[in-house]
C-alpha cells in the first residue's frame, strides 16, 4: 500500500491542490518517512515471497535469509533520517534479536543448510556451530546402510584369458581376502570420509537446483544422499499447506455439496500435483 502511495505521489499532490479538497498535505518529512519505510521493508517481502513458495527448497534458506535480513536493516539504521523511520528499525531489530537468537541452533535448519550444496559452512556465522552440525550429519549417516557394497566381481565380459574368471583357483584367495575387508568396513570412518569430500566440493551457485545436483552425485555419497532426502525437502513455511486448504475450499462449494471425501480427496491430490505447463495447457481453448 505505501509502495502505491509512493508511486502516486505527484498525482496526489496534483489532485489535491486543484480540487483544494479540506485534506491536510503530507510535509516533506513525512513523505520520507513513508520512502524510507518502504525500503526498510522491502527485504522483508522478498523474503516472505522466497520462503512461501513451493516449487523448490526453502528450509535450508531460513538461516541464511535470517541473517540478510539482519544486517540490511543495520544497514538501513544508519542512513535513517526521520524519527518515525528509526522507530521503526528498533523495534524490527528487537523482534527479530528475539524470534532469530540463535536461529542457527534449530537442529532441523542447520541440517537443511548444511545438507544444500549452495551454502554448506558458509550458512553459519561461526565454525563451532557448522562443526556441531557436520558433526550430527556424520552420525546420522553412519546409522545408514549405503546400500552399494563393493564387491569384487569376476572377469568382465569379452576379457581375454582365464585368469580371474570365477572358476579359477588362484584368484578365489584374492577374492576371498576382498570380502572379508567389506565386512570389515566402518560405517562411521565411511560416513566421515563422505563428509569430508562433500565439503571439499566446490559451493554450487544460488541459481542451480540442489536437488539435481544430488542426483548426480548420489552414487558418490550414497549415505548422505539418503539422508538428505529426509531433511532436505523441509518446507519453511505453512503456506504451501494453506494453499491447498483454499483451493479445497474452492472445490467444495454450494454447487457440489455432496461431493464425497474419497472424490474430494483425489481432486485436491491432481490439483496440487499436476505440473504447471499441463495446467496452462488446459486453459487454452
Amino acid at each position: 500500500m505505501l509502495k502505491s502511495f509512493i508511486a502516486s505521489k505527484n498525482a496526489i499532490i496534483s489532485t489535491l491542490a486543484v480540487i483544494n479538497a479540506p485534506v491536510r498535505h503530507l510535509s516533506q518529512e513525512e513523505w520520507t518517512t513513508v520512502q524510507e519505510i518502504c525500503t526498510i521493508l522491502q527485504p522483508f517481502e522478498e523474503v516472505t515471497v522466497e520462503l512461501s513458495a513451493e516449487s523448490y527448497l526453502t528450509a535450508s534458506k531460513v538461516i541464511v535469509l535470517a541473517r540478510g535480513l539482519q544486517r540490511a536493516t543495520t544497514d538501513f539504521r544508519r542512513n535513517t533520517t526521520t524519527a518515525a523511520a528509526q522507530g521503526v528499525i528498533d523495534s524490527l531489530c528487537a523482534s527479530m534479536s528475539s524470534r532469530f537468537h540463535r536461529i542457527h541452533a534449530n537442529h532441523i535448519l542447520a541440517d537443511t543448510a548444511a545438507l544444500d550444496p549452495r551454502f554448506k559452512r558458509m550458512a553459519f556465522p561461526d565454525g563451532r556451530t557448522a562443526d556441531e552440525t557436520f558433526q550430527r550429519l556424520s552420525t546420522a549417516a553412519a546409522r545408514i546402510s549405503s546400500g552399494t557394497p563393493i564387491q569384487q566381481q569376476p572377469a568382465a565380459e569379452g576379457l581375454e584369458g582365464a585368469g580371474s574368471g570365477a572358476g579359477s583357483i588362484v584368484w578365489s584367495y584374492f577374492h576371498g581376502e576382498v570380502a572379508g575387508t567389506v565386512e570389515a568396513r566402518n560405517p562411521t570412518a565411511e560416513a566421515v570420509m563422505e563428509v569430508r569430500a562433500y565439503l571439499e566440493e566446490p559451493l554450487l551457485p544460488t541459481h542451480e537446483d540442489p536437488l539435481k545436483w544430488w542426483e548426480s552425485r548420489a552414487p558418490v555419497y550414497p549415505r548422505l544422499s539418503k539422508l538428505m532426502a529426509k531433511k532436505l525437502c523441509v518446507v519453511a513455511t505453512s503456506v504451501p499447506s494453506e494453499r491447498i486448504f483454499s483451493k479445497t475450499g474452492q472445490i467444495i462449494s454450494e454447487r457440489r455439496s455432496r461431493l464425497k471425501a474419497k472424490k474430494v480427496r483425489a481432486l485436491v491430490f491432481l490439483n496440487a500435483n499436476l505440473p504447471k505447463d499441463k495446467k496452462e495447457r488446459q486453459k487454452k481453448p
